[in-house]
C-alpha cells in the first residue's frame, strides 16, 4: 500500500473520510491518488469531509468482486454527491433514493473500516 493510501485507510479507521483538493487548479477529486486528476500536480491537499450528501445513484451487489465480500453479498454501493461538491462512491445501506439526504458511517469488514452511507 502506498502512502497516499494508507493515509486514507488510517482516516478511516478514525472515521474520516478523506478526499483532495488541488492547490493548483482547485479541483477536488475522491479516491485520493498522488497527483491532480485534472492538471497533474502533485500539490494536493488532503481534507476531510463531514459525511453529509445526496444519494446520486446506486446499484445492488450480488456477486462478490473478490472472496472477501462473499459475506457481504447482496450488498448496496452508492455515489453520493457530499455537501463539499465531491462525488463519492462507498458502501450505502439498502432502500436508499436517488435524491435522498444521506450521512456517513463506518463498519468494519475483516481488518478494513469501510464507508457507508445511511439515511440522514
Amino acid at each position: 500500500m502506498d502512502a497516499t493510501a494508507k493515509t486514507f485507510w488510517d482516516g478511516c479507521e478514525r472515521g474520516e473520510l478523506g478526499y483532495q483538493k488541488c492547490e493548483q487548479c482547485r479541483a477536488l477529486q475522491y479516491y485520493p491518488r498522488p497527483f491532480c486528476r485534472h492538471c497533474g500536480s502533485g500539490d494536493l491537499a488532503t481534507l476531510r469531509s463531514r459525511g453529509c450528501g445526496s444519494v446520486y445513484s446506486h446499484t445492488e451487489i450480488i456477486r462478490a468482486p473478490t472472496p472477501s465480500f462473499r459475506s457481504l453479498v447482496p450488498y448496496t454501493i452508492a455515489l453520493v454527491d457530499l455537501d463539499e461538491g465531491v462525488r463519492v462512491m462507498a458502501h450505502a445501506k439498502a432502500g436508499l433514493s436517488i435524491g435522498e439526504r444521506v450521512e456517513l458511517e463506518f463498519f468494519v469488514h475483516e481488518t478494513l473500516h469501510l464507508p457507508r452511507f445511511k439515511r440522514a
